[in-house]
């Protein structure tokens, strides 16, 4: 049965004092904290009957509700389709009766679930049994291919833009070469140095590299332009000054991209950053030595004049 309001009371009374009786025989940790709540009990019993209605469901309905989980818990009922939530059996089983079957990989002890390997192997499996699957694994190696190829083919198409336009400017196919070896090999060395280093390509960062295909060249393209024009000593003149404060420039709006909380964008900073340091080094020290000395300018003869 339910307790009367005044046997409520009279419980409360009953706890405020023997917390306060708590607190003064052990003063203390605690000791505060029991005087604290003795003073708040008793405000509760002073108060009128509606304020302590409303404190008592606030304590008793979740105490219910937890007693009637556990109950529920204890009296367990096979799970039938008739036993399920309808929207639950619509997202699992079709009208016409067929049942959407999930299926995941069977991991060994210490392989990491997430292996590219691994995943392939099963999508591949799955595939071979049931074409028309699909799910999880699959989606995300179809995406992955579809970012290869979509990088593949950015690359190939900005190497060859590039090739005609350096083409048109230059209009030797010599000169054409000592602006993309460089380019090239930069790019090579930047791959080198993320094994080194440890940085791995995600789908990400890997937008990096076409894009450092664009800044690269144009450092390249001032150094052949004034090896052409018969400069010497590249590596202390002003030109070389100049790259080296555009790609501070530079590297200063891309590497911000590395303070990032984000895991993606803040590899694409590092990237992009050891990108372009490969590639000033790239045109300040390989490449002059790749060109040599300058060309030397045959002189025109003087025109006799008739006397």
């Amino acid at each position: 049965p339910a307790a009367t309001d005044a046997q409520r009371v009279a419980a409360l009374k009953r706890v405020s004092d023997l917390l306060s009786y708590a607190a003064e025989d052990h003063p203390g940790p605690g000791a505060a904290a029991a005087q604290h709540l003795s003073a708040s009990i008793a405000k509760l019993a002073a108060a009128d009957s509606a304020t302590r209605d409303r404190a008592e469901r606030a304590f008793s309905d979740t105490l219910r509700i937890a007693l009637d989980q556990l109950a529920t818990l204890l009296q367990p009922q096979d799970v039938t389709r008739e036993s399920l939530p309808p929207q639950l059996v619509r997202d699992w089983i079709a009208p016409d009766g067929h049942a959407l079957v999930q299926i995941s990989p069977k991991v060994p002890k210490g392989v990491d679930p997430n292996d590219d390997t691994m995943l392939r192997r099963f999508a591949k499996a799955v595939k071979a049994a049931e074409p028309s699957a699909i799910g999880g694994p699959i989606s995300i190696l179809h995406s992955a291919d579809t970012i290869i190829n979509a990088f593949l083919h950015a690359a190939l198409w900005s190497i060859l833009s590039i090739t005609i336009l350096l083409w048109i400017t230059l209009r030797r196919f010599g000169d054409v070469l000592r602006t993309l070896v460089p380019l090239l090999v930069s790019g090579l060395v930047t791959l080198e140095m993320c094994v080194v280093l440890g940085m791995s390509l995600n789908f990400a960062n890997i937008i990096a590299l076409p894009l450092m295909l664009g800044v690269g060249v144009a450092f390249k393209v001032y150094f052949v332009m004034a090896w052409r024009a018969g400069q010497t000593g590249l590596l202390h003149s002003s030109l070389t000054h100049a790259v080296l404060f555009s790609a501070a420039t530079t590297a200063t709006a891309f590497g911000s991209l590395w303070l990032s909380h984000h895991p993606g964008t803040s590899s694409m900073g590092k990237l992009l950053a050891l990108a372009l340091t490969c590639t000033l080094i790239g045109a300040v020290v390989f490449q002059p030595v790749l060109m040599g000395k300058p060309r030397v300018k045959r002189a025109k003869e003087p025109i006799p004049r008739n006397q």
